[in-house]
């Protein structure tokens, strides 16, 4: 007979005892459970023992989380987390070095079990490892468990950064700037600063004041990757906490110091892989240096400013050099206005007075920027560009002004300039570090290639927003391709001439469309069932294969990781942290499980609970379009199992997946397009006898009975 619904069938150990074999009743207390357990070892008061998972992280179990128990899980008795708690505590006032060590040891294992946190954090004993680290008596293994415990027990978010001692704060700045300091310290004290000036205004300042940025330039030149990125990390966190003016002030003096140079040759280019945290930190970085344009790009021109009026009068001249020599010579100031007026024309402007060209906003004052940066960095090409198509009467010529404003708020776009920082984007583009000036080093290519394009296409003044649509698709198709160099960029977005984006786009076309034939249409109706038979297939595969993930908090993201997978029988979600850089894990090593068929829902973007308190703000996009959550039974309450995905692919495939268990549709857009690839595919196969025969709109139409059928051939007839 099967035991009830609610009893499962689990081991308990304990060392130096038999192990209990046991059938758990979920509806029972679990102090009856305990009691029921330490009977059969014989052992007295109950109530100092607690039940914990024997593998994983040995979470302590609580009435809360019991329905985590399955059938087969191995549970171990263990002191109860609040005796627990107050032995460690009391250890950590041991005179003895090696028990302090042992016992902070046994602390940062337990740290991250949120039950034996809160009954640490409510014996104070924050501030019983705040004390360790303000005193600094150890500067090697003991400060770095102190720093690992107080951060695991600070990450549950009971306590907030705010509420942490200046001194405290000091004190951590001071293992940062220290030289000669332990490899494991300095890591572990930049996090802690990071999440400090994060979290809290006030300290920030603290923290921006009083670490120089001159020693974040001496961790990140350290050939150590994981000090590397938490002092990039640092460094961003003070750059997005800091003022527009101070972030200019500082992303200035650090160019100054080479740090662009140092991030192309000695991360970008490093041996060793790029890890994902230092991605999102160098894609911040990037955004915050090109939000630096965002003030320009939001000023229109001042008709009235004399330096705005003279770099005008520069792009003209630096245009037409010889017309400008001799404007002094004796013509009147109406015929100087006049010709003036025509140069401007010749340039491209839309109006006389390039003045209103300029008011609209975006791009505002960057497009002159650029315009300049170009006529002064690459003279020939300037020149070489205005006066090809200015001395043209066949109405194909390029209009310079108004195509460089128009390709600035082009650049801006793809470039995100202005935008708010992704919590969770990692798609910095390299050769950003590869040259200074950047921004406007990309214009000048892009300018030349719309030139270019323009020709190919034999544009005229109508064919503009033809033409830059196809720019467009010019430089997103490269920029995805994220090019190491600007030389790079330049060879790859010139071998892709207009003929090709034409290619490329008709290629594109017939995957996505397929012939509207009847007849063809109703053959691929008849493909789909089994088609998408083919489709789900593979979700669950690629289920069974599993992801990793990102945890990510309320307060920020991140670093570490957690893997689910798919049982090979599609019967059981089975997850569980892992380290960064380890190997994905096998089934028998993760210690969660969750039985696809508690599953109740799935739900995606806003609805998730993990994403839904954190508002919505444009920097939550990306957050919002990732996320997605699955809900189950959790005793009498409803529980979550919340994910983040890495890419938009992977959140398509588990959605996809994680439905098909469910019974549910497969919607995504990438089943639409795996569909529609498949059915291409199969239809073409299908009609390859029939390739050049035209296939009708219409069937043939079924010709009327014969008048008689004396045809036929009797067959009972011939047998007698």
């Amino acid at each position: 007979m099967a035991p009830p619904r609610n009893v499962v069938k689990i081991a308990v150990q304990m060392p130096d005892a038999i192990p209990q074999l046991i059938q758990l009743d979920q509806a029972k207390p679990l102090a009856a459970v305990l009691k029921e357990v330490c009977d059969a070892w014989s052992l007295v008061h109950a109530g100092s023992y607690a039940l914990q998972f024997a593998d994983g992280h040995r979470r302590y179990i609580t009435e809360n989380n019991r329905t985590e128990i399955k059938n087969g899980s191995i549970l171990c008795l263990s002191t109860a987390p609040d005796l627990e708690a107050e032995r460690l505590l009391g250890g950590l006032q041991s005179g003895s070095r090696e028990r302090r060590r042992e016992t902070l040891q046994h602390l940062v294992s337990l740290a991250p079990d949120v039950t034996f946190a809160q009954e640490v954090i409510s014996r104070d004993g924050l501030q019983r490892l705040g004390t360790i680290i303000e005193d600094g008596d150890d500067l090697g293994e003991v400060l770095t468990l102190a720093l690992r415990a107080f951060l695991e027990l600070m990450e549950h978010g009971m306590v907030s950064w705010e509420t942490l001692s200046i001194p405290f704060v000091r004190k951590v700045v001071c293992y940062v700037n220290m030289n000669l300091m332990d490899a494991w310290v300095q890591p572990l004290a930049l996090r802690l600063l990071e999440s400090v000036t994060l979290s809290s205004p006030a300290l920030g300042q603290l923290v921006k004041s009083e670490v120089p940025l001159d020693r974040l330039l001496v961790h990140l030149q350290v050939m150590n990757q994981q000090l590397q990125t938490k002092a990039m990390a640092l460094l961003t966190a003070l750059l997005q906490g800091a003022s527009p003016t101070e972030r200019k002030h500082m992303l200035d003096y650090l160019w100054q110091r080479n740090l662009r140079q140092f991030i192309y040759k000695n991360i970008i280019h490093s041996a060793a892989p790029l890890g994902d945290e230092m991605a999102h930190h160098l894609y911040v970085l990037q955004a915050l240096t090109l939000g630096l344009l965002e003030p320009r790009m939001r000023t229109p021109l001042d008709p009235y400013s004399q330096e705005q009026r003279e770099q005008l009068q520069a792009l003209r001249q630096a245009a037409f050099e010889s017309e400008g020599e001799s404007l002094g010579s004796g013509l009147s100031a109406d015929r100087r206005r006049s010709l003036c007026a025509r140069e401007f024309r010749k340039l491209g402007f839309s109006n006389s007075n390039p003045a209103q060209d300029l008011e609209r906003v975006p791009p505002g004052l960057l497009a002159l920027d650029n315009m300049l940066y170009f006529s002064r960095h690459a003279p020939s090409a300037y020149s070489r560009f205005v006066l090809e198509n200015s001395s043209r009467e066949d109405k194909h010529e390029c209009p310079f002004a108004r195509s460089s404003i128009q390709l600035t708020v082009l650049l801006c776009e793809l470039l995100r300039v202005g935008e708010p920082c992704s919590e969770t984007a990692q798609d910095f583009s390299p050769m950003f570090f590869g040259q200074d000036q950047s921004f406007h080093e990309l214009f000048c290519v892009s300018i030349q290639l719309l030139n270019k394009t323009w020709k190919e296409m034999r544009a005229t003044q109508e064919d503009f927003d033809k033409v830059m649509q196809v720019v467009r698709e010019q430089l997103a198709r490269t920029l995805a391709l994220k090019p190491s160099s600007l030389e790079l960029f330049r060879t790859k977005v010139n071998a892709l001439p207009y003929g090709e984006v034409l290619r490329l786009r008709q290629t594109e076309r017939l995957h996505q469309e397929g012939t509207l034939a009847p007849p063809i249409l109703e053959l691929r109706e008849k493909l789909k069932p089994e088609l998408m038979g083919l489709i789900r297939q593979q979700r669950l595969l690629r289920l069974c294969e599993g992801t990793l993930f990102h945890k990510i908090s309320s307060r920020r993201r991140q670093d570490k990781l957690w893997f689910c997978c798919l049982s090979p029988n599609h019967k059981v979600l089975q997850y569980g942290d892992v380290e960064e850089g380890a190997s994905p894990p096998t089934l028998e090593s993760l210690p969660e499980q969750l039985p696809v068929a508690d599953i109740k829902a799935l739900l995606t973007g806003k609805d998730c609970p993990h994403v839904r308190e954190k508002g919505s703000g444009k920097q939550n996009k990306d957050l919002y379009e990732l996320a997605f959550s699955v809900s189950y039974d959790h005793g009498e309450a409803e529980a979550y199992l919340n994910f983040i995905a890495p890419s938009k692919r992977e959140f398509h495939l588990w959605t996809d997946g994680l439905s098909a268990l469910l019974g549910s549709p497969m919607g995504s857009e990438q089943t639409r397009l795996d569909l529609e690839q498949l059915l291409t595919m199969e239809t073409k196969l299908r009609l390859l006898e029939l390739e050049n025969v035209p296939i009708p709109e219409q069937p043939p139409p079924i010709p009327p009975p014969p008048t008689n059928f004396n045809f036929c051939y009797d067959c009972s007839i011939a047998e007698s």
